[in-house]
């Protein structure tokens, strides 16, 4: 059994940044539901990340607990947020590849 737990991460809404992405990774890993999670930012959540404080702060903090987080490169180049992701600390690369392998594998993946 894959117990690894992958978050896609689209939706650029505050609210639904901390009360279910980052609520559900957090609890994932805390109470074992999963060994591990990764969120992957994408679209317009770059952008979110890179001009909200707050949202950036309880990602990074979640990163400082095991959780892996990755920033599509190409989305944060696109909205010029390339840079100020890079600088608070979050993974940005190429995510195509990645994420086609996962799909391909027996990882689980939740779109939000």
């Amino acid at each position: 059994m894959n117990s690894k737990l992958n978050i896609l991460w689209t939706n650029a809404d505050p609210v639904t940044a901390e009360l279910m992405v980052m609520m559900y990774a957090r609890n994932s890993l805390a109470r074992g539901w999963w060994e591990s999670v990764q969120i992957i930012i994408w679209g317009a959540t770059t952008k979110l990340i890179a001009e909200n404080e707050t949202i950036r702060k309880k990602l990074l903090e979640l990163q400082s607990n095991g959780i892996e987080i990755n920033a599509c490169l190409v989305c944060a180049e696109e909205l010029g947020v390339a840079d100020k992701l890079k600088e608070s600390g979050i993974s940005v690369k190429k995510m195509g590849l990645p994420l086609t392998e996962i799909l391909k594998s027996e990882e689980k993946l939740i779109t939000v």
